[in-house]
């Protein structure tokens, strides 16, 4: 018997039936949103800590590689299973299991997909502010993974900034408890931040201990309309020295706005080469005043029109735009690098302006937008994988972008981590001495290296 089958038979065991080998169902988990194909060996779908434990204590007996996995929508190849092995797929621990109301936390399993879970505590009148583009269908387990963050990020963080505690099983199947259920505590080394952003690789979170806050009584959204791309960015980097800090500052360039033009709830001039949709929230009073000052604001900054929704039907007008364009790109090339760097609030103008000589330069179309008021530019670089200039020239345009990032003392990833496609670049990042302390933490948690391997260091 292959130890594949041997494993199989253990794994059908552990979970009572939940496991597969059958190829139709591999190749299910086989990709992400990259476009990149790896097959496992197996996929296990466990439904308690106590299963993900026997499954991990198993695999590192057998010294095989295990890659947790939420609903595959990362975009930089983290639950790819690169080296075979066991695909843990998380979609069964799928449950809300705690919601206190009175101490403002959740507790819940990875499983729990985002939006639900922001449907839930709203019914309850709170409010959980991370919130990744692909909400209505990634997990909690996986924005743990990458730390995700979303466009409400500029005032509330991402979601390291709303974690207080975990359950997570090492990988040699012991279960630890991190962190507190209280708004402070500092007994320790903070074992939770440091496995939230780990993706994947240092343990398996089976249940995290969520912050919540209490839900703004009002939200203002506008979308504010520019002539020229770096007016729109000079408004962005001098926005909060205004003394607002908007609820979300996000940003379309010109290429995504002709991307979704039929699905703003508004007329768009051709002449509109940026718009940005900003987001102020608080007491009714509050989010007036404010939404008021930053309409005025953006004017004196030379925007062309600002539009302030009125009710909950053109406020999600606004925003079905800005969902629907990640897969309306597609309509300009039939592949993307999708690459999301950070440049501080100040170097966003020069970072559009060299954004703009990369195109040229290149001849390819690069698309930005995204969380542009904390300095998180969503890059996509457009083109067909199947012509090798197109391929070769894509490649020197990411090499590019990364290197006016840092250079402009920014980071390559705000958000989605660093996974297999973005390893070549953390050197560039990190001097070696960092890179090895972060080797020995992975050594520490993983001394034989069978959670999720080959990713985030070269040769891992």
């Amino acid at each position: 018997m292959s130890l594949i089958s041997s494993l199989y038979k253990s794994l059908y065991k552990i979970t009572n039936g939940n496991a597969t080998i059958e190829p139709e169902e591999l190749c299910c988990y086989a990709y992400d949103a990259t476009g990149q194909t790896f097959m496992p060996d197996v996929v296990v779908f466990p439904v308690s800590t106590s299963e993900v434990s026997q499954i991990l204590a198993l695999a590192s007996d057998h010294k095989i590689s295990v890659i947790p996995r939420g609903s595959g929508s990362g975009m930089t190849g983290g639950s790819l299973p690169i080296k075979g092995g066991i695909v843990m797929a998380m979609s069964r621990m799928n449950h809300i299991l705690e919601i206190d109301t009175n101490n403002f936390i959740a507790r819940v399993e990875p499983g729990v997909v985002t939006g639900d879970f922001h449907k839930a505590v709203e019914q309850h009148g709170l409010f959980y502010p991370p919130d990744p583009a692909s909400s209505a269908f990634c997990t909690l387990g996986g924005n743990l993974g990458e730390c995700a963050g979303g466009p409400k990020a500029v005032k509330y963080g991402v979601t390291r900034d709303y974690v207080l505690g975990l359950e997570a099983v090492l990988p040699s199947g012991e279960i630890i408890h991190t962190g507190v259920r209280t708004a402070k505590g500092v007994a320790g080394y903070d074992l939770t931040r440091l496995i939230v952003g780990s993706e994947g690789t240092l343990a398996v979170v089976t249940q995290a201990t969520l912050k919540i806050l209490p839900l703004p009584a009002s939200v203002k959204t506008m979308a504010v309309l520019f002539q020229t791309i770096e007016e729109a960015a000079i408004t962005v980097s001098s926005i909060i020295k205004e003394s607002i800090v908007p609820r979300c500052v996000e940003f379309l360039d010109k290429s995504s706005i002709d991307c979704v033009r039929d699905k703003f709830g508004f007329a768009v001039p051709d002449y509109i080469n940026a718009i940005l949709i900003i987001e102020v929230d608080g007491s009714v009073q509050a989010a007036a005043q404010e939404a008021e000052k930053i309409k005025n604001f953006c004017i004196s900054k030379g925007a062309e029109q600002v539009i302030l929704s009125s009710n909950p039907k053109e406020t999600a007008d606004i925003w079905s735009a800005r969902k629907a364009l990640s897969t309306a790109l597609f309509k300009i090339a039939p592949n993307k690098i999708n690459e999301d760097i950070v440049v501080p609030l100040s170097s966003i103008p020069e970072m559009v302006r060299r954004i703009e000589q990369i195109q040229k330069r290149t001849g390819l179309p690069i698309v930005s937008f995204g969380h542009a008021g904390d300095g998180n530019i969503h890059c996509n670089i457009m083109y067909n994988r199947k012509d090798p200039k197109e391929l070769t020239l894509a490649e020197s345009a990411m090499d590019e972008l990364f290197a006016h990032t840092l250079e402009l003392g920014g980071t390559i990833t705000g958000e989605h981590g660093v996974g297999i496609t973005k390893m070549k670049y953390l050197p560039k990042e990190f001097g070696e001495c960092e890179i090895e302390i972060m080797r020995g933490i992975k050594k520490v948690f993983d001394p034989h290296n069978i959670l999720n391997p080959g990713k985030i260091f070269k040769n891992s």
